[in-house]
Order: C-alpha cells, then sequence, then structure tokens
C-alpha cells in the first residue's frame, strides 16, 4: 500500500463522528474539493479509494443527509447527493481554528496526494475555485504552513514541497501515524544525503590529490629526463623522490614522510618550486 493511500485510510478511520460540528465542517471541505461536480440539483463526489467514499458517506449521514446514491463506474466510487440538501450547509460568519482544521482534513479527503516521501516531498490538494484555494492558502497561514497554488485543468491545487511543511501539514490533520512513518523517512533521507555529500567531497578532493600529484610526477621525470634533476637542492629531491614512491599521498602526508617534517604549506611551496623549473620558469 502506498503511503497516500495508507494517509487517506488513517484519516477515514478517524472516528470524531459524534461531533456534529467536526463532521459538517469536514464535509464542507470535501465539497470545495476538485473531485466534486455540481449541478442543478445533484452533486457528485467521486474518488477511487474505498475508505473514502465510505467516509463521505457517513458524513452526509450524521449530518441527516440520506437520500444519496452510491455507483462505481471503473475504478471510480460515485456517491451523488441532492444539491439543495447540501446548501443547507452553512459555515459560521467567524471560523475558529478546530473549524478551520476540520475543513482542511475534507479538502485533503476531498482531492489530497501525497508522494512517496522516500523519492520526493510533494504534497497537493486540488480545489475547484480559485477563491476557495486561496483561502485554504490563508488558512494554513494561521498553522504556520506554507503553500503555493497552481492551475490545473481549469482547477486549482494547492502544493507543498517541503519536507517541515509537509510534516506540519499532516499533523494538522492529525494523522498520528502518517507524521511518525514521514518523520522516519525524512531523518533517512536527510542522513543519506549527509553520507553522499561526505563522499563526494572526499572523492573531489581524491581526484584533485591525484590529478596534482599525476602533474608533479610528469615534472619530475622531466627533470630526470633532461638531466636537471641533480641539479635541484637536497630538499627539493628528497619531496621528489616521496612524490614518486607515494602518488596517492596527500601533502600533509608527504610533509610527515620527510627527514624533517614539515607542513602541508611547506610541501607545497617544494612541489611547484619543482614544477617551475621543470617548465623553465
Amino acid at each position: 500500500m502506498s503511503f497516500s493511500t495508507e494517509l487517506k485510510e488513517e484519516l477515514s478511520k478517524t472516528e470524531n463522528l459524534s461531533n456534529k460540528e467536526a463532521v459538517k465542517y469536514e464535509l464542507l471541505g470535501y465539497l470545495i474539493s476538485s473531485n466534486v461536480s455540481k449541478e442543478k440539483s445533484k452533486t457528485k463526489f467521486s474518488t477511487e479509494n474505498e475508505y473514502n467514499i465510505n467516509r463521505f458517506s457517513r458524513l452526509l449521514s450524521n449530518m441527516g443527509i440520506n437520500n444519496y446514491d452510491i455507483s462505481i463506474q471503473g475504478k471510480l466510487f460515485i456517491i451523488t447527493s441532492k444539491t439543495k440538501d447540501l446548501n443547507e450547509l452553512q459555515y459560521s460568519q467567524e471560523l475558529n481554528t478546530e473549524q478551520i482544521r476540520w475543513i482542511i482534513k475534507g479538502t485533503y479527503l476531498g482531492a489530497g496526494s501525497i508522494n512517496n516521501p522516500e523519492r520526493k516531498y510533494h504534497l497537493e490538494v486540488g480545489i475547484a475555485q480559485k477563491s476557495d484555494a486561496e483561502k485554504v492558502v490563508e488558512y494554513l497561514k494561521l498553522f504556520d504552513i506554507k503553500s503555493n497554488i497552481i492551475e490545473k485543468n481549469n482547477q486549482y491545487a494547492i502544493y507543498l514541497k517541503d519536507g517541515e511543511e509537509i510534516s506540519k501539514f499532516l499533523a494538522l490533520l492529525g494523522a498520528n501515524k502518517s507524521v511518525l512513518r514521514f518523520e522516519e523517512i525524512r531523518v533517512q533521507r536527510e542522513m543519506n544525503n549527509k553520507i553522499n555529500r561526505i563522499v563526494n567531497c572526499e572523492t573531489a578532493n581524491l581526484n584533485k590529490t591525484i590529478n596534482a600529484s599525476i602533474e608533479q610526477i610528469e615534472a619530475i621525470t622531466k627533470l630526470k629526463d633532461s638531466g636537471n634533476f641533480e641539479k635541484l637542492d637536497d630538499a627539493l629531491k628528497e619531496i621528489a623522490e616521496l612524490r614518486v614512491e607515494n602518488p596517492n599521498a596527500s601533502l600533509i602526508e608527504l610533509g610527515k614522510m620527510l627527514r624533517k617534517p614539515v607542513g602541508k604549506s611547506g610541501v607545497n611551496y617544494r612541489l611547484k618550486k619543482i614544477m617551475e623549473i621543470a617548465n623553465g620558469k
């Protein structure tokens, strides 16, 4: 089962149906989602998720709306109810934070999706009308959650691409199991990314050392072939022989091998001097 399906299942099984106010605002959230189509006399909600269609029907029943039909078309479950019955559901003039939270939960159940967080952070919620999408974005700001809107096929989607913002969104929905799972994945991803950065950095440094070593050895070979190697002073000869014998050693390691050890800058100076002499500078 995908992460997205598990999340929908967890939310659909939330047992707060005895709270009429919670039921009402969750249902209102569903109704502004992009999976709802409204006609003059009928309103249809469609979903591929069986848990979701059951949740929606229970919300209707708990609000005393029992005149609805459920049908199946291909992979879609469709629930059809009378528009006039749903129009009787009204928002409060001033919404409180709990009512807003229930609305957001309803919108996500209505038309929300989330990518597998092991691969990519992306959560979105489809909203039918731009004005409603803008309201939901403002609602999320109240909970310190940043989101954006994109237009899709004459409808709108609110989306989040930051791991921390998605985690806060899931917590807002009350999806505690999914939050824990998501955070486990986030930690593992961050650790893997850190390890990859370290490995890449070390590989880059190693390549840099090897390339520099090749150039240095070529300069030393050039001096030997031309008979100029013996003209070098003892300090340059010593570091040159060590470089040829230890092509993969770092400057620090070479410095420690000298009869009189020197630091990285001292080794670098001597090798640069050898290359300058080899190149006639």
